[in-house]
C-alpha cells in the first residue's frame, strides 16, 4: 500500500463489501481484546477485517487466536493514549488512528473502528477525512436501548457548543442513520428539552424548533414530532432525538447509569433468597435476553456521522464481543452507503433550504447613493 496525500479526494466507492480499518491500539483493553474482537467478526460475522497498530505485537496476538493468515495488518508505530482529546490529530499523525483514516482516504479500508478516545477519534477523523460538502458539523449519533428498533439520539458529545442551524442537520443525519441501520422509511424526529409543550426550552431549542418545523413539513423523509423530554428518551415516541452535544452525552450517560443500576438491583433482588435464586433459574434466558438488551457493548458504539468515511467509535472499556459488534455496526453504515444518504439529505435538502432561509433574513440592499445605517446605540 503506497502513502498518498491526506488532501486527495476520497476514493469511489466499492461494490464488493466493504473493509473495516480496526484501530488495535485504541481502548481500554487494546491490543488483546481488540484483535480477538476482530478475529471474531471475521469468524463468525463472516466481515472483511484489517488490523491497524503495532505489527509485531498484533502479530503475535493473532497466532494465538491462530487468525495469522486470516487478517492483514498495517503497521502503525503510534497510538493515541486514552486521555488525550482534541489536539492529538496533530501531536500524532502516526498514530494507528491517523493510519487507519489514510487507509480510507486511499480506498484501501471504507471504515473505521476504535474504541480509543472520543476526543482524538472524532478530532483526528475530522481532520483526515473532512467533513461531508454541505454539513456544517460531523455528529455522534448512538443507539438507545429501546426494542427491536432502537431508538438514535444525535448528538452524544461531538459538539457541546451547538447552533440551531445544526440541530437541523443533526436531525437529517439521525434519518440517515435509521434509514440506513434500521430500515425506517420515514423517521419520527423529536427535539430533546425541558418540556413537550411548543416554546419550552432556551434560545437554542425555540429556534431549532421553527427550523425544524419549517425544513420538515411535507418531507416524505422526516417525520417532525416537536419537542420531547428526558423520560422520553426510552419511551419510543421518536425514532431520532435531536440534541447538542453538551446535553446529549449528559443524557446518554444517565441512561446507561440508570441502565446499570437497574441490572444490579435485580441481581441482587434474585439472589437475595433460595426461592429468589430457583426463580431466577426458570427464567434465565429472559434475564439474559433483558441483560442483552441493557448491555451497551450490544449496540457497538457510536456512529460518527457527515465526515467522508464511515467512523464507528466502540466504547473505551470494549471488550471482543463489543468490538465485533462494532465492526457489524461500521459494515452495515458503510455497505448501506450512508455517506451517500447523508449526502442527498444535508447538500440538497438542509444546506439549501437554509440558504434560501439565510437570503430570505438578510436584509435588502441599499438604493444607489444611499448613506449607510448609523451605528446601533448613537
Amino acid at each position: 500500500m503506497t502513502g498518498t496525500s491526506d488532501a486527495e479526494a476520497p476514493a469511489p466507492s466499492r461494490t464488493s463489501p466493504p473493509i473495516i480499518a480496526v484501530d488495535a491500539m485504541g481502548g481500554d483493553n487494546a491490543p488483546s481484546e481488540i484483535v480477538k474482537g476482530a478475529v471474531m467478526a471475521v469468524r463468525e460475522l463472516g466481515l472483511r477485517v484489517l488490523l491497524v497498530g503495532r505489527r509485531t505485537e498484533i502479530a503475535s496476538l493473532l497466532a494465538e487466536e491462530g487468525a495469522l493468515r486470516d487478517i492483514p495488518v498495517v503497521h502503525a508505530e503510534d497510538n493515541l493514549a486514552m486521555h488525550e482529546g482534541a489536539l492529538a490529530s496533530w501531536r500524532r499523525p502516526r498514530s494507528s488512528a491517523a493510519v487507519s483514516c489514510r487507509l480510507i482516504r486511499r480506498g484501501d479500508a471504507d471504515a473505521l473502528v476504535s474504541a480509543g478516545s472520543t476526543g482524538g477519534i472524532v478530532a483526528t477523523s475530522t481532520v483526515r477525512l473532512r467533513t461531508q460538502p454541505g454539513v456544517l458539523r460531523p455528529a455522534l449519533a448512538v443507539t438507545l436501548p429501546t426494542g427491536e428498533t432502537p431508538t438514535i439520539m444525535v448528538d452524544a458529545g461531538a459538539n457541546a457548543d451547538a447552533k440551531p442551524e445544526m440541530l437541523v442537520q443533526f436531525a437529517h443525519l439521525g434519518c440517515a442513520y435509521a434509514q440506513t441501520a434500521f430500515g425506517v422509511r420515514r423517521p419520527r424526529v423529536g427535539l430533546l428539552t425541558i418540556g413537550s409543550e411548543p416554546g419550552k426550552g432556551n434560545k437554542l431549542v425555540r429556534r431549532a424548533t421553527e427550523l425544524l418545523s419549517a425544513t420538515a413539513e411535507g418531507s416524505p423523509s422526516m417525520d417532525f414530532r416537536g419537542n420531547i423530554e428526558g423520560h422520553d428518551l426510552l419511551a419510543r415516541k421518536v425514532d431520532v432525538v435531536v440534541t447538542d452535544g453538551h446535553t446529549g452525552n449528559v443524557a446518554l450517560k444517565s441512561v446507561e447509569g440508570t441502565a446499570a443500576f437497574a441490572m444490579d438491583l435485580v441481581r441482587d433482588a434474585l439472589t437475595s433468597t433460595a426461592a429468589a435464586k430457583a426463580g431466577a433459574l426458570l427464567q434465565r434466558k429472559a434475564l439474559r435476553r433483558l441483560r442483552e438488551r441493557l448491555d451497551s457493548e450490544t449496540y457497538g458504539g457510536a456512529a460518527l456521522l457527515g465526515l467522508n468515511g464511515t467512523v464507528v467509535i466502540a466504547h473505551g472499556d470494549s471488550r471482543a464481543k463489543g468490538v465485533a459488534r462494532a465492526c457489524q455496526l461500521a459494515h452495515d453504515l458503510a455497505g448501506g452507503r450512508i455517506g451517500e444518504q447523508i449526502r442527498r439529505r444535508v447538500h440538497h435538502r438542509s444546506s439549501n433550504w437554509l440558504h434560501r432561509l439565510a437570503q430570505s433574513e438578510a436584509p435588502p440592499p441599499s438604493p444607489p447613493g444611499a448613506l449607510p445605517p448609523a451605528p446601533e446605540g448613537r
